[in-house]
Parts: structure tokens; C-alpha cells; sequence
């Protein structure tokens, strides 16, 4: 059984249901799936998971969330995500998606082997971001 490690940092709700949708694809592939809020998670956490998911809203000039979730992913680094499956998603309420193109690339960077170019959904996700995260879950897992 895979273990999926599911991260992320919500104010409105809205990257939390996100969340909630990756780890039931996970889930229902058959993965050991471990959901936690940022606050809850160490880079060992992030370094035994077998496969990862993050995730965070846009927030200021198209940014992590700068308290809590930049600090965390600040402090990752090769060694816990070399090699690993990633898939990054989050919501936003106005720009273009950059922080999410710009995450993207600086996981890469950490040698993750990033799924796609990330999920975004802006404010509450829709029918179809549902899926997409839902299918992340499914890809995560095998």
C-alpha cells in the first residue's frame, strides 16, 4: 500500500475541499492516505511519504500562503523531495494562476516529479476542479 501525504493550508474552505477530494481518489485507489494541515506537518513527514500532494491558495501579489505554507516549503529540499510524485493545487480569487505556474517550476527545481502544471480553481472549485483532484488522488496512489 502507497502512502500519500496530503498538505495543505486553507482560510475559506476552499483548498481544504480541495484536499479532501485528492486524498478520496487516493483513498479509493488503495493508498494509505495521511491528510494534514500544514501546521501539523515536519519535512520528515514529507521525506517518508511515498508519493505527496500540496496545497495552498493564491494569496497578496499571487503568492504561497506566506505564514505558515512558504515557510514549510522554504525549509524542503532535495533530499525529501528527489524523485518523489507531486501534484500541487490550490484556488485563487483574481490574477492569472502565476503562483501556481511559479510553484511548479520551483518544485521541479527540488527534483519532484511534479504532476501536470498544478490545479487551480478560482474561489470555490467547481464540478470539474473537483475532478481533476479526485484524479490526482487516483494518479498519486498508483
Amino acid at each position: 500500500m502507497k502512502k500519500v501525504l496530503i498538505v495543505y493550508w486553507s482560510s475559506s474552505g476552499n483548498t481544504e475541499t480541495m484536499a479532501k477530494q485528492v486524498a478520496k481518489g487516493a483513498e479509493e485507489e488503495g493508498a494509505e492516505v495521511i491528510l494534514k494541515t500544514v501546521g501539523e506537518v515536519s519535512p520528515e513527514m514529507v521525506k517518508e511519504a511515498e508519493a505527496l500532494a500540496f496545497g495552498s491558495p493564491a494569496m497578496g501579489d499571487e503568492v504561497l500562503e506566506e505564514d505558515e505554507m512558504e515557510p514549510f516549503i522554504a525549509k524542503l529540499s532535495k533530499a525529501e523531495l528527489g524523485g518523489k510524485s507531486l501534484g500541487l493545487f490550490g484556488s485563487y480569487d483574481w490574477g492569472d494562476g502565476q503562483w501556481m505556474r511559479d510553484w511548479v517550476i520551483r518544485m521541479k527545481g527540488l527534483e519532484a516529479k511534479v504532476d501536470g502544471e498544478g490545479i487551480i480553481a478560482r474561489l470555490e472549485p467547481d464540478e470539474a476542479a473537483l475532478g481533476e483532484c479526485y484524479e490526482l488522488g487516483k494518479r498519486l496512489a498508483k
